[in-house]
């Protein structure tokens, strides 16, 4: 289409005066599809391909299901706080909010030009006041529920944003955001129990539709293991006065442990703790070597303190446990491998059945015994289990320890409580104030939201707190409980704060008095298909899982829907023409604005949704690009051949209606399962197979339906040169007509002692007559030759489908 600026800037202009066509109906007695795809860090780069590739693959759907008549709910909106906003702000030095609001209106102009037909009506921004007052609320909920709780702990510190950050969010012992070493500090955090909705979340799973790759990547990080706690008795290494004085500086004389392996204890030779555990930490005030042990171990991440191929690394602590199975006396040893954030932060060692216990033990000369034969799968050396099978003596050594008194079953898992504080300040203020009298209390509910200042200074601080700690005018204020002198927290949430439950506040965006209305959320959610990244598969998806679950459990939201989101689909990955990921630094960014400058905006957007299947990998093709533009030329071509022709010229073609029908009933199965590639090449054989043929109007007005969610501009133009009225995106979806689904003839295949050796072709109407068949199938040429004068013996029919001659050779 040579013209395609023109037509753009003319539908687009059309599109915003008519704004109603995407907007969602909340009294509507349509079924609902709620249509959702992540939404965007608006970046001042803009949109990138990645952005334009799942967006086009979410419009695409809602605008198929709006024409098959369903009230569409396909918002967006903007996840707007966070670091790179406030590292460029400080950069350059702006205020963030000016940033954001410039990123946000061109990331917006970017989505309507590519024919997004997101309903605007419903934006929201995480930044937002009115918004950010419920991600507040939220929190306090969970604060008034026990769920929130402030902690001193180490974590991992990035020198150089100078902000706390999560397990996540250091990669290769990295800062993900910038790329400097992490170092390890202790700091006073808010931090929320995730880990109270453990089994919760792993239980829901069943009650969603995601792939079974979301499922496990959930489940795998929850990591939930079944096994046991034991206690395991002090005792110090002498009766010296330093051993008894670090002993009366610890707050237990046991030491608890989970193991997954109960039935090894026997086997238990020593025990590890991790070195910032109580007990590692009273011995190294009277020890220079553990001291010293510890303060090397600050300086790594969690990561690599784990990574089972380093060298492994410890101190005794001069201490000693008692093994409860046997009395034996088992040294305390301190090791990075343990960290004090799983489990209990000690763990019994048995070296004969653990690789990671085995390294260690023989590079320090500890005990290694053997309870378990690995062959026969029999318990030894363990008096009391000798003989038994691993599961019966996992059961007998529980009831053991049960009726000891010195442990009990349990479960334990991988996920650990969620780290809420971040120490910069674009972000959410946290709606805490730490008054002497009363401590932690929440803001009253009517002072919400506490909104974030604008300042001049907002760089972040060497002292590692948060640069609204140097807002005198902030921090002061009156205690909500007791109205005495109090401070407030200048800690700001994390990222994930806000995009926790945006497809909530999207139901109902202008509400002041409720997060949103429950008629409302009982009409929309869940949410039917949610489109993301894979990298967002663990994470994001838990967090906005639990927080969904606790506001179930508040009911808040509605409790018919226990889940959020019904399907959660993965969207692909697209490289550079170099078969390698896009960065700047290898030149090979496509920007999705330039290709849709040279080629239009429909051929940007089909050709996406022709590169491959929508969850696969694929690298950026220019000729294949061309091939597409080639195809919309020639639709576009033919259309206009037809607006002039009248359906009596075609009414009576029954190849047409045929080829046309089962297209109709291919693309909509395509798109209804998003396998858009082949949705796509079904069009183009459509195409291929109508050259040269008046199809008539009624005909024409198809094909354009079956363009439009792919090819919105085109599509529009055509419609109207159809002289249709109103928008080809509302228009009926076509529907399949019954009797061209029916092949007039079918081929039947013919095989000897089950090899094909021929086919026959007749006439759908006498497929079921078993003796004409077996009559022409003894005259086919082919047939005669390979039977020669062998006898038939049995003659097996399968009706329009195959015939089968058994022939004793």
């Amino acid at each position: 289409m040579e013209n395609f600026r023109e037509i753009e800037n003319k539908w687009g202009k059309f599109w915003e005066e008519h704004s109603e066509l995407y907007q969602a109906d909340n009294d509507s007695e349509k079924n609902k599809k709620y249509i959702l795809v992540e939404f965007p860090y608006p970046s001042g780069s803009g949109l990138h391909v990645g952005h334009a590739f799942s967006f086009t693959g979410g419009d695409v759907y809602a605008r198929f299901k709006r024409m098959q008549g369903e009230n569409v709910l396909f918002p967006m909106g903007w996840d707007a706080f966070g670091l790179p906003t406030e590292n460029y702000a400080i950069k350059m030095k702006r205020k963030p909010q000016e940033v954001t609001k410039e990123n946000t209106d061109m990331f917006r102009k970017q989505m309507k030009d590519l024919a997004f037909s997101f309903d605007w009506s419903r934006e929201v921004n995480t930044t937002d006041p009115s918004y950010y007052k419920w991600t507040q609320w939220i929190f306090i909920q969970l604060f008034n529920k026990g769920l929130a709780y402030k902690k001193e702990m180490p974590i991992n510190w990035c020198p150089s944003c100078k902000i706390g950050l999560a397990n996540e969010e250091v990669v290769d012992g990295k800062c993900e955001r910038c790329g400097s070493e992490v170092s390890r500090r202790n700091i006073s955090q808010w931090v929320v129990r995730i880990t109270e909705y453990a089994d919760k979340l792993i239980e829901g799973l069943e009650k969603t539709n995601f792939i079974e790759k979301v499922k496990q990547a959930q489940i795998n990080w929850i990591g939930k293991s079944e096994g046991a706690k034991i206690k395991f008795k002090v005792k110090s290494l002498s009766s010296s006065s330093s051993s008894r004085d670090a002993m009366h500086g610890v707050s237990t004389d046991y030491l608890e442990v989970f193991t997954t392996r109960p039935d090894t204890l026997f086997g238990a030779t020593f025990m590890v703790i991790a070195p910032e555990h109580e007990l590692a930490l009273e011995m190294a005030k009277n020890n220079e070597e553990i001291k010293k042990y510890i303060s090397e171990t600050r300086k790594k991440s969690d990561l690599e303190r784990t990574e089972l191929s380093k060298d492994k690394t410890g101190v005794f602590s001069r201490l000693y446990a008692i093994n409860p199975a046997n009395g034996k006396e088992i040294p305390i040893w301190i090791s990075d491998f343990v960290l004090a954030s799983y489990g209990t932060g000690a763990i019994m060692s048995v070296p004969a059945h653990d690789e990671r216990d085995e390294e260690f033990a023989k590079k320090f000369g500890l005990e290694i015994i053997s309870v378990y034969d690995e062959k026969n799968n029999k318990v030894l050396n363990s008096e009391f289990l000798n003989g038994l099978n691993k599961k019966e003596a996992i059961k007998k050594m529980i009831e053991w320890i049960s009726e000891k008194g010195i442990g009990e079953k349990t479960s334990s898992y991988h996920l650990r409580d969620w780290i809420f504080s971040r120490q910069h300040y674009w972000g959410e203020p946290i709606p805490m104030v730490n008054c002497p009298e009363c401590g932690w209390v929440p803001v009253s509910e009517e002072q919400l939201p506490i909104v974030l200042p604008e300042v001049g200074a907002y760089e972040p601080t060497d002292d590692g707190k948060s640069p609204l700690s140097k807002i005198e005018s902030f921090v002061k204020t009156k205690c909500p409980k007791c109205g005495g002198e109090a401070e407030r927290e200048t800690d700001t949430m994390p990222n994930w704060a806000g995009s926790d439950w945006y497809f909530l506040r999207y139901i109902d965006p202008h509400n002041d008095t409720v997060l949103a209305s429950q008629e409302l959320m009982k009409y929309w959610c869940p949410v039917d298909v949610y489109i993301g990244g894979d990298e967002h598969n663990v994470l994001h998806l838990l967090y906005s899982r639990f927080i969904y679950k606790f506001l179930w459990d508040l009911g808040v939201v509605p409790k018919e829907q226990p889940e959020p989101y019904y399907k959660r689909l993965s969207h692909g990955v697209i490289l550079g023409p170099d078969n390698q990921r896009m960065s700047k630094s290898k030149g090979n960014v496509i920007v999705p604005e330039v290709v849709a400058d040279k080629y239009g905006v429909d051929v940007v957007r089909m050709y996406m949704m022709f590169m491959g299947p929508f969850d696969s990998t694929m690298a950026w093709n220019e000729n294949t690009l061309m091939g597409v533009k080639r195809f919309l030329d020639r639709f576009e071509q033919f259309i206009k051949l037809q607006i002039n022709q009248t359906e009596s010229e075609t009414a009576k073609n029954r190849e047409i209606k045929v080829i046309l029908n089962k297209t109709i009933k291919n693309i909509t199965e395509m798109n209804e399962q998003f396998k858009y590639n082949t949705a796509i090449a079904q069009m183009m054989e459509l195409l291929n197979s109508l050259s040269g043929y008046k199809i008539g109007v009624e005909d024409t007005k198809t094909l354009v339906k079956l363009i439009a969610p792919f090819a919105p501009y085109i599509a529009e133009e055509l419609w109207y040169k159809l002289e249709n009225e109103g928008s080809v995106h509302v228009a009926e979806w076509p529907k399949t007509d019954p009797q061209y689904l029916i092949e007039e003839e079918v081929m039947i295949m013919i095989a000897i002692n089950g090899k094909t050796r021929s086919e026959l072709k007749i006439e759908t109407d006498k497929i079921d007559n078993k003796d004409l068949i077996l009559d022409l199938v003894k005259k086919d040429e082919k047939i005669i030759k390979w039977i020669g004068t062998n006898d038939i013996v049995k003659e097996i029919y399968i009706p329009g489908k195959m015939v089968n001659l058994v022939v004793k050779l």
